[in-house]
């Protein structure tokens, strides 16, 4: 379905029914409903705005369907995102995609977050900044230097 078409679908059936078939359809699609979309649905509008940016974006991508679940599984499993992880992962496979692949694109971004990591924590070392006289507040208690 197409962004005009969800648009029509919401006018003619409102948003409670439109949410209940997209719901639906997902879960048909990609063999499951993800929480976030579940607990959004508890506030149609909510859930409907974010389908329907979510199929915008989508729809006009240059991107092959594979391709764009294959990034949105990478981002997941970067993010330490078990759930994105796995929902993405299912709708790669549905769209075409091979282990092989879903390997690659996980070992891409944990070597793309393993780096991110690394620069942060070195430019924080190399600023020059004596940060060890900063209060800290770990576990809940208050630590000072002496």
């Amino acid at each position: 379905m197409n962004y005009e078409e969800m648009l029509r679908d919401i006018a003619d059936k409102g948003k409670k029914k439109s949410t209940e078939e997209w719901l639906n359809k997902v879960e048909q699609q990609d063999g499951s409903v993800p929480l976030i979309f579940k607990r959004m649905a508890e506030r149609p509008e909510v859930l409907l705005s974010h389908l329907l940016y979510k199929t915008s974006v989508t729809e006009t991508s240059t991107l092959d369907p594979k391709y764009v679940e294959l990034i949105s599984l990478a981002i997941g499993a970067a993010l330490n995102c078990r759930h994105c992880t796995e929902y993405h992962m299912r709708a790669a496979l549905n769209r075409g995609a091979t282990k092989d692949e879903i390997l690659e694109v996980v070992l891409l971004a944990g070597s793309l977050a393993q780096a991110s990591v690394l620069a942060d924590a070195y430019r924080v070392i190399d600023s020059g900044e004596n940060l060890c006289n900063a209060q800290c507040d770990l576990n809940g208690f208050k630590y000072k230097k002496n």
